[in-house]
């Protein structure tokens, strides 16, 4: 670590630490009275540290925010005990319209059950209650459905920085998530 900034990395460790949400830089900087530069700094010694075999934790990057979490490879062994009881483990169908709304985003119900096969009532009221998905707009058709989307607890959930960190689909998969006609 540079000694120039151990009590600015400390402090951006603390104020991390203290934050149960992913929070911005531009936020670090106001809570910190630090500087964007030694902000930026403190964090890239933070990944550094974390980086490290001895280090549990590491910065994850999610919806734009930093956060302190678990690695991966521990979280995994640790979720039962201290995961929230909303992340519990969704059902396929769950999983299933999740993903289709999260590569095929804005979409409707309706669309949903095109794609499916079958009704999506259950399923997005479900992922609504968990903050998964939200209302995202309506369709200029008649009837104007609503649209939905991804949501900002989407991105935490499955620990992506932005809905373009979503694993890419090849061709076969890509032609499961379009209407056909």
């Amino acid at each position: 670590m540079e000694p120039q900034f151990d009590k600015e990395t400390a402090l951006i460790e603390a104020i991390l630490y203290l934050e149960n949400e992913p929070i911005e830089e531009s936020s670090l900087v106001r809570i910190s009275g630090l500087s964007k530069e030694v902000v930026e700094r403190a964090l890239e010694l933070l990944q550094e540290r974390y980086n490290r075999s001895d280090s549990g934790v590491e910065l994850s990057r999610i919806g734009g925010g930093v956060l302190i979490a678990p690695k991966k490879e521990y979280w995994d062994l640790l979720r039962d005990r201290y995961g929230k009881k909303n992340e519990s483990k969704l059902s396929k169908a769950a999983l299933e319209t999740l993903s289709i709304i999260a590569y095929s985003q804005p979409i409707t119900r309706g669309e949903i059950e095109a794609i499916r096969g079958v009704s999506a009532d259950t399923m997005i009221r479900l992922l609504l209650d968990r903050g998964l998905i939200k209302e995202v707009g309506k369709k200029d058709i008649p009837g104007k459905p609503i649209q939905y989307g991804t949501t900002k607890e989407f991105l935490k959930f499955f620990r992506l920085e932005s809905i373009a960190d979503l694993p890419k689909l090849d061709e076969s998969e890509r032609d499961r998530f379009e209407l056909n006609g």
